[in-house]
């Protein structure tokens, strides 16, 4: 017979799972190697050359430390070797194998040790984070990369009263070139403001990753709204403030981007997506075509010249004629080049510097490593610009259910994507450092994860289900 008591009958309350701290140390590791890797010429700049490869070789050796016994024990889950992205690492292969018949052996060499370490970096980090934490950590690190890019700037212009040359260097007598400037102290006086990574493109692009990862934040309702509200602002004024044409070009990108992934999320049948793609296509090719013909207004409005700044004719011609010389497997791999070898020394002077790449990532393919160079990039930006647009179109379904709502997190692959290729017609960091760390990092889990938060800790459908702590 039922009793009234007083007395609670529900289970007894339990504290909620968290993470441990070795997942949390982790964490904090991966954060760490992005902030290096995306301020890798802040680090230049403060450490020299030797400083800078010291701290390369170091978080290398640290990532094999960490990773090799974790895949070994197939923690936190076994590693998806079928997935790796074997078109990146073949194109690392082809830029090892060049060695063999390259006209700079010490600059492939040196180069190809800094693709094989962010290589096995953006590997690491795929393996160990889940799409939440690499977008997460992303966050952290733009808002380092952002937050001492502002103290600097503050610092040199509040504090120093004068330009800031690498390595904290004294200032010579007379006028220099403020391209040697580390910071040129425009903080107040409306100038171009280069922030902790020495270069105005640079922060330019930092800062729209930034604004593209602490928006899809902000839409996922993830914690601190509004402090990312804060972030994107600042972010957006280093953005206005580098004046970097560039960057404008790829936010504008990614804004027509935006719009069509939207736009094919609210189409609710096959005849629908077909009348967005077709609007969005026939839009884009008028769009493109008005560009060509007001190019010349347009980058004057921008403050460039039709020849984007002496890149097609200081730059692009003596790049092709190299790349004629040996135009299947190319001249050797160097990413970037290096200043100081005979081959590149003097060789293009630009503000009275040597210049250190091509200024378009699929020249200097072509003039590193030839039509095959050229096809096995292509492949590789091809298939991950592919695989993230249905990332981010696609509602997220691995049941019968076809009513899961979107998550704001898959736009993310897309939109950087974009930017990396329209970033890459006039620069070449989509093929180096950060920009090679991104498309392996994106290509490799797309591949092994293709949906947030379903499967990346355990292979349902492989072995089930099965009760484990937080990592």
């Amino acid at each position: 017979m039922a009793q009234y008591t007083k007395h609670p009958v529900a289970a007894r309350p339990t504290a909620p799972e968290r993470e441990s701290t070795g997942h949390l140390l982790l964490r904090g590791y991966a954060i760490l190697v992005l902030i290096v890797t995306f301020a890798h010429s802040a680090v230049y700049n403060l450490l020299g050359q030797d400083g800078a490869g010291v701290v390369l070789v170091a978080f290398t050796l640290a990532t094999v430390a960490i990773g090799v016994p974790m895949v070994t024990r197939k923690r936190p889950q076994p590693f998806r070797w079928r997935r790796l992205p074997w078109t990146a690492l073949g194109y690392v292969t082809l830029a090892l194998i060049s060695v063999a018949w390259s006209q700079w052996r010490v600059p492939t060499l040196i180069t190809w040790v800094l693709l094989a370490a962010v290589t096995v970096n953006a590997l690491f980090l795929v393996h160990v984070l889940t799409w939440n934490e690499i977008i997460r950590a992303l966050s952290s690190a733009f808002k380092w990369v952002l937050g001492l890019s502002l103290a600097l700037e503050l610092w040199v212009s509040l504090v120093l009263h004068a330009p800031l040359l690498p390595n904290f260097a004294n200032l010579p007598d007379g006028k220099i070139d403020p391209q040697w400037y580390w910071v040129r102290d425009n903080l107040f006086d409306g100038g171009r403001i280069q922030g902790i990574v020495g270069n105005a493109n640079l922060l330019a692009i930092i800062s729209l990753f930034a604004i593209i990862t602490f928006g899809v934040l902000f839409a996922a309702r993830a914690r601190w709204r509004t402090t990312l509200a804060l972030w994107m602002l600042l972010a957006a004024y280093f953005l206005l403030r580098t004046s970097s044409a560039t960057a404008l070009v790829c936010a504008a990108a990614v804004v027509v981007v935006l719009v069509v992934a939207l736009a094919m999320r609210r189409a609710r049948t096959p005849g629908a997506r077909t009348k967005v793609y077709t609007i969005a296509i026939g839009t884009t090719l008028i769009g493109g075509a008005a560009v060509w013909l007001l190019r010349e207004p347009l980058f004057a409005l921008l403050g460039r010249s039709a020849d984007l700044t002496g890149r097609s004719e200081k730059i692009w011609t003596k790049v092709l004629a190299r790349a004629a010389e040996h135009p299947l497997f190319g001249n050797g791999f160097s990413s970037p080049w290096i200043p100081s070898d005979p081959a590149f020394d003097g060789w293009i002077i630009d503000h009275h510097i040597t210049v250190f790449h091509a200024h378009n990532m699929w020249l200097d393919v072509l003039m590193q490593l030839g039509v095959l160079g050229v096809a096995l990039m292509a492949i590789a930006y091809l298939s991950l610009l592919w695989r993230s647009w249905f990332f981010a179109v696609d509602r997220p379904r691995w049941d019968l259910d076809s009513r899961r709502a979107y998550s704001p997190l898959t736009l993310l692959p897309s939109l950087f994507t974009v930017v990396l290729l329209v970033q890459g017609l006039s620069e070449s960091t989509p093929i180096m450092l950060w920009g090679w760390m991104l498309l392996v990092l994106l290509s490799f889990k797309l591949k092994s994860v293709p949906l947030v938060g379903v499967g990346e800790r355990d292979l349902l459908f492989e072995r089930g289900t099965r009760p484990r702590r937080v990592p």
